[in-house]
């Protein structure tokens, strides 16, 4: 491993993602935006996460 890789690693920083509200029957859940559009559409149960 070269050591630029692992300086640039060292760099990185990780960043909580973006919680927004969403009502799905009834109920407000905070979910990351990104994933809104899948329990919109279904494709994650809220019940399972």
């Amino acid at each position: 491993m070269s050591a630029h890789c692992r300086h640039r690693r060292a760099q990185w920083k990780a960043t909580p993602p973006k919680l927004v509200p969403i009502t799905l029957d009834g109920r407000e859940l905070l979910v990351p935006q990104n994933l809104v559009p899948a329990y919109r559409r279904g494709l994650i149960d809220p019940r399972e996460v």
